[in-house]
């Protein structure tokens, strides 16, 4: 699949759920209002979504949330899906979590051929903890990463720089990540949806805090990537790798190849942008896999160049009404 400006389409993330069991401030309200589970896809019709994109060339599926892992019954899908591991038709099949429930599926997550997840995690510290996520117990999702890591699991920490949160303790994070064997990224928070919170009070851009690292730590320059946005070095004096997701201070967009499926059947061909296929109508329509392969290339003929990402200090709303857990992360 190749877009409008010849960018190779190879990486599916798909939204399992809008559903999470964390309340994080900086991706979504308290008191959120989530989708009927009359219109979620059911996980049969996304084992077919995703399998037509793999059909099509994606070679890197990954399932998100909300919290991926809170969908019930998800680990149906997830089995399913690793039919096209053991075919050669995909390379990798992982997800995106905030680690409550690891502990509970990382074993079958590996049994399924699953080799690495992202564990989203902000701070170490237990208050801290529950006042970003709301709901959410650090020892909880630190039980998770051990169980992940003893199943055999990769694991790398995504933590979302907060001005005034915790900038203080990105070190003490990153050096606690890579002391375990575990790559830790860092990313600059995204305007999307009302979070009752003024987003630039939270936004820290990652050239500050890359700025500072340096000063501590000798960062060289690593040609290392997932296919996915960040960019890495290499911590000499940890030896651990660091990446940067900048969306806004050095947007990723030219080497994009990624295009976002939400549970309901809706393409987002930009994490930026409100342009979208539906594809449940076509899936629905026919057992044939014509209209909706159709529907796939029309959509990635209109994934646009970049994405409208902005911290609007004027008017404090958000560059993209949706959540980020309907997108999916």
């Amino acid at each position: 699949m190749l877009d409008p400006f010849g960018r190779t389409i190879t990486y599916l993330r798909v939204s399992m759920t809008d559903r999470c069991d964390f309340r994080c401030v900086y991706c979504m309200a308290e008191d959120m209002t989530f989708l009927p589970k009359r219109d979620l896809l059911t996980l049969e019709e996304l084992d077919r979504l995703c399998s037509a994109f793999v059909a099509k060339g994606v070679r890197k599926l990954r399932l998100t949330g909300g919290e991926p892992l809170v969908r019930r019954d998800v680990m149906k899908l997830v089995r399913s899906l690793g039919r096209h591991l053991r075919s050669g038709a995909l390379d990798e099949l992982t997800l995106t979590t905030n680690g409550s429930q690891l502990a509970r599926f990382a074993p079958e997550l590996a049994d399924t051929g699953v080799k690495r997840v992202n564990v989203s995690l902000d701070t170490l510290d237990p208050d801290r903890f529950a006042a970003i996520t709301r709901w959410g117990k650090l020892d909880q999702v630190l039980g998770g990463i051990q169980a992940a890591q003893d199943a055999g699991l990769k694991i790398k920490i995504n933590t979302v720089a907060l001005r005034a949160i915790n900038e203080a303790e990105i070190e003490t994070i990153m050096t606690w990540a890579h002391g375990r064997g575990i790559d830790f990224t860092l990313i600059e928070t995204m305007p999307m949806g009302d979070i009752d919170q003024d987003r630039t009070d939270q936004y820290l851009p990652l050239s500050v805090v890359r700025s500072r690292l340096a000063q501590r730590f000798t960062l060289d320059e690593s040609d290392y990537r997932t296919g996915g946005p960040a960019r890495y070095v290499t911590v000499r004096e940890t030896g651990g790798r660091l990446g940067f997701i900048t969306p806004l201070t050095h947007n990723f967009c030219e080497s994009c190849n990624r295009v976002r499926l939400t549970c309901t059947g809706t393409l987002y061909m930009c994490l930026g942008q409100d342009d979208a296929a539906d594809l449940r109508a076509p899936l629905r329509e026919s057992s044939d896999d014509g209209l909706l392969h159709a529907a796939i290339d029309e959509a990635i003929s209109r994934k646009p160049k970049g994405h409208d990402f902005i911290i609007d200090r004027r008017h404090q709303k958000p560059a993209v009404a949706r959540h980020m857990s309907l997108t999916g992360g």
